[in-house]
């Protein structure tokens, strides 16, 4: 007699109270998560011996033979080149902070997903148990033949900087914390187009960033890659500067190449005059720091759920309004570069993800807006099909500039 085939979509489970009510029975979210969001699919057909005889043994055999004769086939006949490992400790996930591997699971596959979907991107998530720097290196190390890319995920800092720099340095494949690079690709692409709306150049503008985590960080060296005027970093203590003598070694590197002004003191000191607000930290700005910004100010408030300033206190006193939520106009959302930017850096075999890279996925994003550029419209929607073919172009194009293409 055959067994009984249970669909896990359907499947009662029992609460935590003892009773046999699922959880998706009351819950949309829960529902949509049964059975975890993705899996693995064929791309070719096992219809009979033949079909068998080729995609496993003995044919398998003679493509395995090629490639290890010629190594570099292996991006060729194996989906290498195709695919990357989207990888997280559990430590920094979304808004809930160090929850673990099995717990940050379902974020990890919803970002495979989105891979998928907005860049045509193959990716799988691989939650590890272990939070030690040199663990974590090492576990990625040994797993990098099986993939053509490395996106490092919620990680909190400032282990994360580490990570992501000692893997580039030893595998030749692109390493993108997307926490960090895809926040801050979005953001300049955002500013970029508010700058020109205002009839502004980046170069003439004063920013001040809230939050100096992977963020922050990624934020503000990609505004002055881009030729910011000035940027000033605040964290809980007040301004990242070269004076202060509680700084961890990222933020007293942060501290010499930001804060041309030599501001000190509180975020909301520095926000007197300043052209842009860009809150990565959450917590709430007060309405009159908001207020004593520059006449034309831009307001980036991209804490989840609640904005560092809410659109209603922001549209106040700003010209140009953005935040990290769906339902307001302006989403900063990661889900605009992180497809197209490793479609791109797929598409040539590139071996690392460089600044230029970076700076030409925001261009191109920018570009997406064109003439329908306005205060509710300076960065397009995740669901704009031109978003991804700009930014894979873009992205290919500068690898191939730079020098890190392989094909």
């Amino acid at each position: 007699m055959a067994a009984e085939i249970v669909n896990p979509r359907s499947e009662t489970h029992t609460d935590q109270e003892g009773g046999a009510e699922p959880l998706d029975s009351f819950d949309p979210a829960f529902a949509l998560h049964r059975g975890g969001k993705m899996a693995v699919q064929a791309t070719v057909p096992i219809r009979d011996k033949d079909d068998l005889s080729l995609a496993y043994t003995p044919g398998v055999a003679k493509v395995c033979t090629a490639i290890a004769e010629q190594p570099e086939l292996v991006h060729d006949y194996t989906w290498k080149s195709s695919v990357v490992a989207v990888v997280t400790d559990g430590t920094a996930v979304l808004g809930l902070g160090d929850i673990g591997p099995e717990a940050s699971l379902p974020v990890m596959e919803g970002k495979a997903i989105l891979f998928k979907q907005f860049g045509g991107v193959d990716a799988v998530p691989i939650a590890l148990a272990c939070t030690d720097v040199d663990e974590i290196v090492e576990t990625v190390v040994r797993l990098a033949p099986s993939f053509g890319g490395v996106n490092l995920e919620d990680i909190s800092a400032p282990r994360c900087f580490e990570i992501e720099r000692r893997l580039q340095e030893r595998l030749d494949i692109p390493i993108f914390h997307d926490d960090q690079h895809g926040t801050a690709v979005v953001t300049l692409a955002a500013l970029r187009n508010a700058a020109k709306l205002s009839g502004r150049e980046l170069g003439d503008l004063r920013a001040v960033i809230s939050g100096a985590g992977a963020a922050g960080v990624a934020i503000a060296k990609m505004l002055i890659e881009a030729g910011i005027g000035d940027v000033s970093v605040t964290d809980r203590k007040g301004v990242v500067s070269r004076d202060r003598a509680d700084l961890t070694d990222v933020k007293r590197e942060l501290a010499e190449i930001t804060n041309k002004a030599g501001l000190s003191g509180s975020l909301e000191q520095a926000l007197a005059g300043a052209d842009v607000f860009i809150g990565v930290s959450g917590g709430t700005v007060p309405e009159e720091a908001v207020a004593s910004m520059a006449e034309r100010a831009f307001v980036f408030a991209m804490a989840n759920p609640n904005p560092e300033v809410h659109p209603d206190v922001a549209h106040k006193y700003a010209a140009v309004v953005a935040t990290g939520r769906s339902d307001f106009p302006n989403q900063i959302n990661n889900v605009l570069a992180f497809p197209g930017i490793f479609a791109g850096a797929l598409q040539v075999r590139a071996s690392r993800i460089t600044e230029g890279m970076k700076i030409a996925a925001a261009e191109a994003l920018a570009a997406v807006v064109g003439d329908d550029l306005a205060p509710d419209y300076v960065i397009p929607s995740p669901f704009d099909e031109r978003v991804a073919p700009a930014v894979t172009a873009a992205v290919a194009a500068a690898a191939r500039a730079e020098g890190v293409a392989r094909r």
